[in-house]
């Protein structure tokens, strides 16, 4: 599945199960929150690297991800064309 198929899932899913009818300013949160169980995980995993904390660790990005794609929506933002230009800015930009 590629970002754009994604973000028509994420589309028709949120549609679904009516969590379209969130506001852009709650959804944010929930990105936060789901970026909260993000860095609980890691620190998890840091301490006790065992296969299931790992399988955690990729549902919580999942997570994390599904609310970007979901937040692009409410905002009319197309990322596989984000995505596109931005790697076009930084194949041309320096790092000092």
């Amino acid at each position: 599945m590629n970002a754009a198929e994604f973000q028509q899932y994420v589309r028709q899913f949120s549609e679904e199960k009516g969590f379209d009818t969130s506001t852009i300013e709650q959804r944010t949160l929930y990105l936060m929150t789901e970026v909260g169980e993000l860095a609980k995980e890691v620190l998890s995993v840091s301490f006790h690297p065992d296969r299931e904390k790992r399988e955690n660790l990729g549902y919580e990005m999942y997570d994390v991800v599904w609310n970007i794609f979901d937040l692009a929506n409410k905002l009319g933002i197309d990322l596989e064309q984000a995505f596109r230009r931005k790697l076009e800015i930084n194949e041309r930009r320096t790092w000092d």
